[in-house]
């Protein structure tokens, strides 16, 4: 073989080592997009001068890196819509507000698999095990939140559960039918940084009794004060034995010696959500319908909150591009007027 053959041949097989080693790298992003108009316009969110509106609610860029068989880095990018101070006049006591799309930093980790367990370690500022298994299963965060993630917006009461943090998780299959999850973080979330010596724990375990059916307990802890505590409890049940339907269930309870009412009596927050989606085409078009109960606060008669989300999820042209036609309706116990809202979402991912 003669000497420029030779070199064309190492040439070539560098360039191709190099891009082996370079299509470890993704880039990824979602943007959920959304046009939304009130129906109704005397209800308790509707009753206002505002019938409709384009917003972006969320943009997310994501860079993963498979370094080997073993580990992968990740660096999430979020943006949101919420009103950042940007000045404060104190002679004036006004304070300035800026609601342009602002990014920050969502996850920053490393992820270890070894060769036990089929096990995902996971450092730095990480996912956490709340309410991940719930998302993953609804599979529209494009639409709504689940209900854990989405309970504060919701009721307005803090149940103290995020979607990301800083610490430590450990995820693995201890028998096919039985898996588990394992998590240390910070307890501040991974928006502000860490004010005391308590940490937060995790854990779930995952019975999968049959194909296509899943039972999962979850609990955390974290004390909060030296006499001060909070728990979470979550149960889910996974369905999805028949083609192209799935059906799941999520119920939670949230105690917090923190949450006291004006006359000093402790009061617990709970909810449960029932979902469900059908694949009429797939990879093409879908109907998912899905119905929540908030009991914000237990020790007060009629504050529950019913929440109803219905749509169609249809890829007309590409899987990087959806139209998301859903309705919300609320309703409540109380006095207040119930809220149907429409909402056309594009979901973009690419």
């Amino acid at each position: 073989m003669s000497l420029r053959k030779r070199l064309i041949l190492t040439t070539a097989a560098v360039l191709l080592t190099g891009l082996a080693g370079f299509a470890q790298q993704t880039f990824q992003t979602a943007v959920y997009f959304d046009y939304s108009h009130f129906i109704t316009t005397d209800g308790y969110l509707t009753s206002n001068t505002l019938t409709n509106k384009f917003h972006f609610r969320r943009a997310y860029f994501t860079y993963e890196n498979k370094i080997n068989d073993r580990l992968k880095f990740r660096f999430r990018y979020d943006a949101d819509n919420t009103a950042n101070l940007t000045s404060v006049d104190f002679a004036k006591q006004t304070v300035k507000k800026d609601d342009k799309l602002r990014p920050f930093v969502k996850h920053l980790y490393l992820e270890w698999s070894p060769n036990f367990l089929a096990s995902k370690v996971n450092a730095g500022m990480i996912e956490t095990l709340a309410f991940k298994l719930a998302e993953d299963r609804w599979g529209y965060r494009s639409v709504a939140k689940t209900l854990l993630d989405g309970y504060k917006d919701i009721t307005g009461v803090d149940v103290d559960a995020t979607s990301a943090d800083l610490g430590l998780s450990w995820k693995g299959t201890l028998l096919r039918q039985l898996r588990f999850g394992l998590g240390v973080y910070n307890g501040s979330h991974y928006s502000h940084a860490e004010t005391d010596k308590f940490k937060k724990f995790s854990g779930y375990l995952q019975l999968v009794p049959a194909a296509g059916l899943s039972l999962i307990g979850y609990v955390d802890y974290e004390k909060q004060s030296g006499d001060r505590k909070a728990m979470t409890t979550k149960v889910d049940v996974l369905f999805d034995m028949v083609r192209n339907l799935n059906i799941s269930f999520e119920w939670f309870a949230y105690d917090s010696d923190n949450l006291l009412n004006s006359n000093g009596t402790h009061f617990k927050p709970s909810g449960w959500s029932v979902f469900g989606t059908y694949k009429i085409k797939p990879d093409k078009l879908a109907v998912f319908a899905r119905y929540d109960r908030y009991e914000p606060n237990d020790t007060k008669a009629d504050d529950e909150i019913g929440l109803i989300i219905a749509g169609f999820d249809w890829t007309p042209m590409h899987g990087s591009w959806k139209l998301q036609p859903n309705v919300w309706i609320y309703n409540y116990n109380d006095a207040r007027k119930g809220d149907t809202i429409f909402n056309l979402t594009f979901f973009l991912s690419f």
